[in-house]
């Protein structure tokens, strides 16, 4: 970004340990600014160094990073696209609760590409679902790599994710690597095609992780798609992540042709909830960046000490934690931000100081 200046507006979404705001330059370019306070940034600084590493159509652009002192307080930042459209979450609830198959077949080989993109990358998104999809223009893109790591940061890091969309090893504490997005990549498949959340039955942590990881149940397939579409969730979602088929094979199903398109008349109509987004809307089902779990490390003379599985009371006890929910907000105002030239050495070279004015 060329312009020094630029202006902090509205808050537009929240979670637990950031918040995203619009920001507009001098010259009348909007983007996005996600933040918070630096002494409790590890996540967002984590988020920025796989983002910056990032450039594809599919993917939210990442623009830059900072400082800022604000109201006495030191806040990290990243600046990012502002993708105007909203997300597929959004699309869902204007669209009378559900969206027609030729938008989900659309949509679902764009987050593939976008997928595709990522575990080329060896990055695991973690969450994916249909409030981190945008929609700009004709393009899915998929946003929201709070939760991401890359496969070698796997073994050290927490589980993260929000719990309607884990996969079962994901649940159980076993592995959360590719397969598990496309896990939840069924999930979301799902999501458009109802309006609801792929396990609509259940409404809190300790239930959903105990019916995911241990019951060996699969979310409902919805009726209202066509046999290929059926088919191909399906292949999303098997239980043995070694037999889930990988982005580049679900980027070849027959579902996704795009020639396959049918015509309106012959599309099945999806079943429409009275309150299509009652259910979407609950914290519990919103993004979760402190629904996170570490491996309990046993002591070698337990006899679960080389298994990565522990007592299913333990796993549930540790994901049923508060849920944050992202909402849209009319907070705050428009803050006028400047950089200064003022360098702390102990800093990384590439942070830029800026000061928030007005």
């Amino acid at each position: 970004m060329e312009e020094k200046n630029w202006i902090r507006g509205p808050i537009i979404g929240r979670g637990s340990t950031a918040t995203v705001s619009l920001a507009i330059t001098n010259s009348g370019e909007f983007f996005a600014v996600k933040s918070a306070e630096f002494s409790s940034s590890e996540f967002l600084q984590r988020e920025q160094k796989i983002l910056s590493n990032l450039s594809s159509p599919y993917i939210v652009q990442y623009i830059g990073s900072g400082l800022t002192i604000e109201n006495d307080k030191s806040m990290y930042n990243i600046l990012m696209e502002y993708v105007s459209g909203g997300s597929i979450h959004d699309l869902i609830k204007h669209s009378g609760g559900n969206l027609p198959e030729p938008a989900i077949r659309s949509y679902t080989r764009q987050i593939l590409k976008g997928l595709t993109y990522l575990h080329d990358r060896g990055i695991v998104h973690c969450d994916v679902k249909s409030q981190n999809v945008m929609i700009g223009g004709e393009i899915a893109k998929i946003g929201d790599l709070g939760c991401a790591k890359t496969v070698e940061e796997n073994v050290n890091l927490e589980f993260s994710g929000t719990p309607a969309f884990m996969s079962p090893e994901v649940a159980r504490g076993e592995e959360q690597s590719f397969p598990a997005d496309v896990w939840a990549l069924g999930c979301t498949v799902i999501e458009m095609a109802t309006g609801l959340s792929p396990w609509p039955e259940l409404n809190d942590v300790v239930a959903a992780i105990y019916k995911i990881g241990f019951t060996g149940e699969s979310p409902e397939i919805p009726e209202c798609l066509s046999e290929k579409g059926k088919d191909f969730l399906k292949n999303c979602l098997r239980k043995d992540p070694k037999q889930r088929w990988v982005v580049e094979e679900l980027l070849q199903h027959p579902f996704l042709d795009e020639e396959d398109d049918e015509e309106e008349s012959q599309i099945h109509d999806c079943l429409n909830s009275s309150s299509p987004s009652t259910v979407l809307d609950q914290g519990f089902w919103d993004s979760c960046e402190t629904s996170k779990s570490r491996l309990i490390q046993e002591d070698q003379e337990d006899p679960f000490a080389n298994s990565s599985i522990f007592l299913p009371s333990d796993r549930i006890m540790k994901l049923a934690g508060d849920e944050p929910e992202w909402v849209t907000t009319e907070d705050g105002g428009w803050i006028e931000v400047r950089e200064i030239e003022k360098r702390n050495e102990e800093e990384d070279e590439d942070a830029n100081y800026v000061e928030a004015t007005g």
